[in-house]
């Protein structure tokens, strides 16, 4: 099945269109449903996107954010997702779901594992690494085949080694998958992405049916 793409000349082009189709995706979500689960990344480009959205969206009311990975540090850590979030995205109303790193990656994606349980995803934001890694999900790791909701890593190969990810397919049973993809260096993984599945380029798992990448123009194949 073919991937859906949307082009972006550079990366702020692309973190204002990802801001856009996040505010849309909220409200659709809320009109539906009451609610609305988001799942928000780390990475450049997404925290360019968050740094937009307070400017966009005035109520937050009933979303709930949550993250697709976070690494065992104290959330004043400079390698914490959500504390760099945080410094970005005030979401007056919202209710946020921080992954417990400060537990360890057992303890902790036990733990997150319990907050989110069943809950559907309404979208899901993640980037990817040159080496085509999404979330804490790399390269031919065994975490690739866990299942349930979270796992915790001990041996990341990108430091630091600790750190708690969704698994795959909690985060395929999303309702809809947002792969932001800029940068130089990106061009070979995202090509492989849109070929089709490879675990050495585990984003090429995520659920084609359900996945929208937003790339820039040096994040794009020749």
């Amino acid at each position: 099945m073919p991937v859906q793409l949307i082009r972006q000349p550079d990366a702020e082009g692309l973190a204002r269109h990802a801001a856009r189709d996040l505010v849309a995706a909220i409200g659709e979500a809320r009109e539906a449903r009451g609610v609305a689960h988001v799942t928000l990344a780390g990475g450049t480009t997404p925290m360019r996107t968050y740094e937009l959205l307070d400017s966009q969206l005035d109520d937050w009311t009933g979303v709930h954010l949550w993250y697709g990975d976070e690494r065992c540090v104290p959330f004043d850590d400079p390698e914490s997702n959500h504390g760099q979030v945080k410094e970005r995205l005030r979401a007056r109303g919202a209710v946020w779901h921080p992954m417990p790193s400060t537990l360890g990656p057992s303890e902790g994606a036990m733990e997150y594992s319990r907050e989110l349980g069943a809950t559907v995803l309404d979208i899901t934001h993640l980037g990817m690494g040159p080496d085509g890694h999404t979330a804490s999900l790399f390269p031919n790791h065994p975490v690739l085949d866990a299942h349930g909701v979270a796992v915790g890593i001990t041996d990341s190969p990108k430091p630091p080694p600790e750190r708690i990810t969704l698994t795959l397919p909690k985060i395929n049973s999303s309702r809809r998958i947002v792969l932001l993809v800029s940068g130089e260096g990106k061009s070979e993984a995202l090509a492989r992405v849109m070929a089709g599945p490879d675990r050495s380029v585990p984003a090429s798992l995520l659920d084609r049916a359900k996945l929208l990448v937003m790339a820039d123009n040096a994040a794009l194949p020749a």
